[in-house]
């Protein structure tokens, strides 16, 4: 079994409060839950109005297709065009 963490720091353009950034977030998460069978959730800078952490989880059998289908979760934030990726970070663990 192969578990796939991606932690990816999001700047939200053009935000001025929590409210916004929370609109903006939900529809990021929930494009991606309906799209991608992965979890993921906001895990950090909650208290930061242009910022925002979201993790993602992928779990499977086979290393390639795990990471392929973190691959394609990034690629897909990217393109909604929602908020600016400014990092991202992704680990691989073998169980």
């Amino acid at each position: 079994m192969v578990v796939g963490i991606c932690r990816i720091s999001l700047l939200i353009h053009d935000n001025d409060s929590l409210k916004g950034k929370r609109q903006v977030l939900k529809s990021i998460i929930e494009k991606v839950r309906n799209r991608f069978n992965v979890s993921i959730a906001e895990v950090g800078d909650n208290d930061l109005w242009q910022r925002a952490t979201v993790g993602v989880c992928a779990i499977g059998s086979d290393r390639a297709h795990v990471n392929s289908v973190i691959d394609k979760v990034l690629d897909f934030i990217v393109g909604l065009h929602r908020a600016e990726v400014l990092d991202h970070g992704i680990e691989l663990i073998n169980l």
